[in-house]
């Protein structure tokens, strides 16, 4: 299956969605959206990385920054903070470079690395479209943390992969159906940029017995 272009979705939603489903919709369903002290920062460390007429060559290693990708089979579309492309013997050719050239993506966070995968699934998924876009086998890339100021390897497994493309689907059909989930508080609410959006809906929306309660004091009153 394929899809049209005015049906792609963000491929930076799957952070999103992996972090929390109800977070994903509220964004890119309901176009909520909040700033606190993480995204402020992330976003500043994007703007330094991001110079799309920004292109570097060291020695054997082009470097090209803010590139834009796509994929049809996923449906999504979105940026690459960095992609190196690295001389080697069996690769795929460059227009206006000589020789052969690996892919190698870099995806730049403000933070450390992260018990949970939202951060490896993102650089999957853009490998994924750089994989459709030049005809080329992928099988690395790095994530460069922000607070630890080192390079994190990831490589895209088959598990990766696969956890990709059903996340995918899965965000198609909530999008087509308008859908957002309810709230499932956990820990993960206390860091969340929209739990001044999200929670409070949640607080206002009362209980069964606050209900009765309430309805019997009007009652007796």
């Amino acid at each position: 299956m394929e899809y049209k272009e005015d049906e792609y979705l963000m491929l930076s939603g799957i952070q999103h969605f992996k972090f929390c489903r109800r977070q994903w919709a509220l964004i890119h369903i309901e176009q909520e959206w909040g700033e606190n002290v993480h995204t402020v920062i992330g976003e500043l460390m994007h703007k330094k990385v991001h110079d799309p007429y920004l292109r570097e060559k060291r020695k054997d290693t082009i470097i090209v920054r803010a590139l834009p990708v796509s994929s049809k089979t996923l449906g999504i579309s979105g940026e690459c903070d960095v992609v190196e492309f690295h001389k080697c013997q069996d690769g795929i050719s460059l227009f206006g470079h000589r020789g052969l050239y690996s892919v190698f993506p870099v995806e730049y966070k403000k933070g450390k690395p992260k018990v949970s995968e939202e951060d490896k699934l993102q650089l999957t998924a853009q490998a994924m479209c750089l994989e459709e876009m030049f005809s080329a086998e992928i099988r690395e890339g790095a994530i460069f943390y922000g607070e630890t100021k080192r390079r994190e390897l990831v490589q895209f497994s088959n598990e990766l992969r696969k956890e990709v493309q059903e996340m995918f689907e899965e965000m198609h059909q909530y999008y087509k159906r308008g859908y957002t989930p309810k709230v499932k508080k956990t820990k993960a609410c206390n860091t969340c940029s929209l739990k001044e959006i999200c929670v409070p809906r949640l607080e206002k929306t009362p209980s069964v017995s606050d209900y009765i309660e309430r309805t019997l004091k009007e009652n007796i009153e």
